[in-house]
């Protein structure tokens, strides 16, 4: 397998550059979703504490989307070139994380209601995290069978990443289900595999 030499192309730098870019605002568009509550006299802590799921579905979302860029950066360390198929399964994952603010703010509204509108916010959670699953396993399955585009020390483990990134995806659907019985508990098995991404070696 031969692979491309020579310095890193512009193409890449911009590659890198705007992925970054759209990482950054969608991370930072989940903060804009916490409103300041009016509040009473002596009543802005109470008013603050019912936000709380606000707080719960902020925090969760950026850690996954921290997650997330933090694994997007290893994905392009290993590339050496880059071709169309990497540019456009990219842009699906680009699209699928700027997509995560909107289910956060549904979230963050319907936690505290209950009902099915509770569940169908976590629902919807859950498939946007499908699609970026997805999209991440396209990516690192591509460059499996693309060796030429990826560093020659670089190469040993691409298939697991793919894995990784397949095994999460499942995860993600069976979370789905979940949250038909219950959005809290969807929202925390959100949480431990965000967590459990950023302790994963493999990230």
């Amino acid at each position: 397998m031969t692979e491309i030499s020579g310095p890193r192309t512009l193409e890449a730098t911009r590659f890198e550059a705007f992925s970054d870019g759209v990482l950054a605002i969608a991370i930072t568009l989940l903060i804009l979703e916490i409103k300041a509550p009016e509040a009473e006299s002596g009543q802005l802590w109470h008013e603050l504490g019912r936000l709380w799921p606000s707080y719960a579905a902020y925090g969760v979302s950026f850690l996954t989307i921290g997650v997330m860029w933090v694994n997007h950066h290893n994905f392009s360390a290993r590339l050496t070139a880059i071709d169309h198929g990497v540019v456009y399964l990219n842009l699906l994952l680009l699209g699928s994380i700027s997509f995560l603010p909107f289910p956060t703010a549904l979230l963050s509204e319907y936690l505290r209601t209950g009902g099915s509108n509770e569940r169908a916010a976590a629902g919807i959670y859950a498939l946007t995290m499908v699609a970026i699953s997805v999209a991440f396993t396209l990516m690192w399955s591509y460059i499996a069978r693309h060796h030429q585009l990826v560093k020659r020390d670089r190469i040993g483990d691409l298939r697991r990443q793919a894995t990784s990134a397949g095994l999460a995806a499942l995860v993600y659907v069976g979370t789905f289900a979940i949250s038909f019985v219950s959005a809290i508990a969807a929202l925390a098995i959100f949480a431990i595999i965000a967590i459990g991404f950023a302790f994963n070696k493999l990230t």
